[in-house]
């Protein structure tokens, strides 16, 4: 793609993130935006603030977005690419709609999203999309001019994701002491969601257990075994497990917790663990409680050598694939043929997400779709 570097017809990407809190008093607003409409009560939400406050009610991801615009601003001028960045959240200030506002403003038409979730799913995609919605509504509401909107595909698999989280599981069994390396077992980890709507995950003839969901992050967890089985020489075991578990008790949710699968591999004698959040872009709130914080404490509790392996955050090989991403779509926007880019055995992933993908259960708008009021 190096003598391609057009991002015609879009002028301008859009960073989309979840947000999160920036100080204390933040906190509770915070997640009143993020339960809006489930009629939790305020002292529930001090309540689940508390992971928030240890750590002075600063979510980290607000700075390690503002790393990766900065690694992306470098990287497209780096390679000559015009294309200017912008930033907007879902639950917290820099908002999603005041940023597309922002966007019209200055003139944009064509705008490629960005979202920090590389899998598909309700809460990785279509309720991105559903915000999207919500926000160019806001907007034509002001009479202003609406600019179309598409979002890049999933990147679960593309080699600038995967390669940084292989390096990060190597380094952590390098960093295991010499006597239990070798044993040492890898668990992949990921948000558990309910498994209703894993089962709905993706478009809907991949439909069934698991869904889109857990076969995209099982394609990862074996494509990084198998990099880490070359390098080493090494057959680590391994298993996907699941992290961040939240509401009804009776509703069921994708299992093993890490905490549960960190009792059970201690008791099967295994002599050492290496955490590998593979679900997550960058060491936001979920990897720095739930495990950095609550697993690492099991693990002591249990004499069990953990390591918890990096995330890509805003290493340079995952700018670069956005950069290959978006212009991968501009090519296919503008008709000309393309190879996508992709490891493993799903191939690359849909450029539209197609009408019945990852559904929510009270139907929504959502924008950059087969199925979008905004076309």
């Amino acid at each position: 793609m190096s003598d391609a570097l057009e991002a015609t017809p879009y002028d301008a990407l859009l960073l989309l993130s979840f947000g999160g809190p920036e100080g204390p008093d933040d906190v509770v607003p915070f997640l009143e935006n993020v339960t809006r409409g489930r009629g939790i009560p305020k002292e529930r939400l001090k309540e689940v603030g508390q992971h928030y406050f240890l750590f002075g009610g600063v979510s980290p991801i607000n700075d390690q977005n503002r790393a990766l615009l900065d690694a992306l601003r470098k990287d497209f001028a780096e390679h000559g690419l015009d294309l200017p960045v912008y930033w907007g959240n879902r639950n917290w200030a820099p908002y999603l709609t005041d940023t597309l506002r922002e966007m019209v403003a200055d003139g944009r038409r064509r705008i490629l999203v960005l979202a920090t979730s590389a899998y598909a799913s309700y809460s990785g995609c279509r309720q991105y999309r559903e915000n999207l919605a919500d926000s160019l509504a806001a907007l034509e509401a002001e009479g202003l001019e609406l600019p179309k909107v598409d979002k890049l595909r999933h990147y679960f698999n593309h080699p600038g994701f995967l390669d940084p989280m292989i390096d990060g599981v190597l380094a952590s069994l390098a960093d295991l002491p010499d006597d239990v390396r070798a044993g040492a077992h890898i668990a992949f980890t990921t948000h558990s969601i309910p498994t209703a709507s894993a089962d709905t995950s993706g478009p809907a003839e991949t439909h069934g257990e698991g869904g889109a969901y857990v076969e995209e992050h099982l394609d990862v967890a074996e494509l990084i075994a198998d990099a880490v089985r070359e390098r080493t020489g090494t057959d680590h075991p391994w298993r996907l497990v699941y992290q961040s578990r939240s509401g009804a008790p009776h509703i069921p949710w994708l299992e093993p917790d890490i905490c549960d699968h960190l009792e059970a591999l201690h008791g099967a004698g295994v002599p050492a663990v290496v955490m590998a959040p593979i679900g997550f872009v960058s060491d936001h709130m979920e990897v720095l409680y739930d495990l950095d914080t609550e697993a690492t404490a099991k693990a002591a509790e249990l004499g069990l050598p953990v390591r918890r392996s990096a995330t890509v955050g805003d290493d340079p090989r995952f700018a670069a694939a956005i950069r290959e991403l978006v212009l991968e779509r501009a090519a296919a926007e503008s008709g000309r043929e393309i190879t996508p880019c992709a490891l493993g055995a799903l191939g690359a992933s849909h450029d539209l997400c197609p009408v019945g993908c990852c559904p929510a259960r009270a139907p929504r708008p959502a924008a950059a779709g087969a199925d979008s009021p905004y076309a």
